[in-house]
């Protein structure tokens, strides 16, 4: 299944999955019901990804999104579409913001600082696929492993408090190779703008960045605690990626 190109909100989103079209033909479009039903499942994947990460079952996406599991997997015949489908959009998102820092900033820190803040404001991170950061590490030739480069998503424990998951819960073997290299590009525009203008520290990878985005924005229960944790956290990390004289 080929994920949509482009990024919005759920509801411009036209079916996909398991619709059996054979050649060149177009799907039919979906009646009223099942288009309401394609987004609530997408929306409650984002959400219950963005919280639990991509181990979370499919019945908890199914209970979010108030419909059958049955439903979700007409749609979506196995977790691995499904799961590509939101790490797809989730990068074509990060490009797309990656694109309007670029366009709309001239200074390169203030571009580079831009991104990282609409990124992290949106929640991008956290559904940020781990195969980004290792596509990363790899093109920016970083010596450290992997695992010290991908980040942990945090979801909220029954008790209230944060639990990690860990990347390895991820059950899709790889990402949308066009999409990720494009991210990596657009991003690595940003990264040297700013390194070459003196302003980001010489050892910063796009990889970095990338990481950034995916640890600072933590999943909290309450919707004000969260931003507010982000943005300070955020503002910690962007001082450490400034260079200094």
């Amino acid at each position: 299944m080929t994920a949509p190109g482009g990024v919005g909100t759920v509801g411009t989103v036209t079916g996909m999955a398991g619709s059996g079209v054979a050649g060149s033909a177009r799907p039919a479009p979906l009646r009223v019901d099942a288009q309401r039903n394609l987004e609530h499942v997408l929306r409650a994947a984002r959400e219950v990804f963005g919280e639990l990460g991509y181990g979370a079952p499919m019945e908890d996406v199914a209970r979010r999104a108030r419909v059958g599991v049955g439903t979700v997997y007409r749609r979506f015949p196995s977790k691995d579409v499904l799961v590509r489908r939101i790490a797809q959009e989730e990068t074509a998102r990060l490009t797309e913001q990656a694109r309007a820092a670029l366009g709309q900033e001239d200074e390169p820190w203030s571009a580079l600082a831009r991104f990282l803040r609409t990124s992290v404001e949106s929640g991008a991170g956290r559904l940020l696929p781990p195969q980004v950061l290792r596509v990363g590490v790899d093109v920016e030739e970083t010596p450290a492993p992997d695992d010290a480069r991908v980040p942990h998503q945090r979801g909220v424990a029954p008790s209230g408090g944060l639990r990690v998951v860990t990347p390895r819960a991820v059950p899709v073997a790889e990402l949308d190779d066009a999409g990720a290299a494009e991210l990596l590009d657009v991003v690595g525009r940003l990264v040297n703008r700013a390194r070459e203008a003196g302003e980001l520290r010489r050892d910063v990878t796009v990889a970095d960045v990338l990481l950034v985005i995916a640890t600072a924005a933590p999943s909290l229960p309450d919707a004000a605690q969260q931003s507010a944790a982000s943005a300070r956290l955020l503002e910690i990390l962007l001082e450490g990626l400034r260079s200094r004289p």
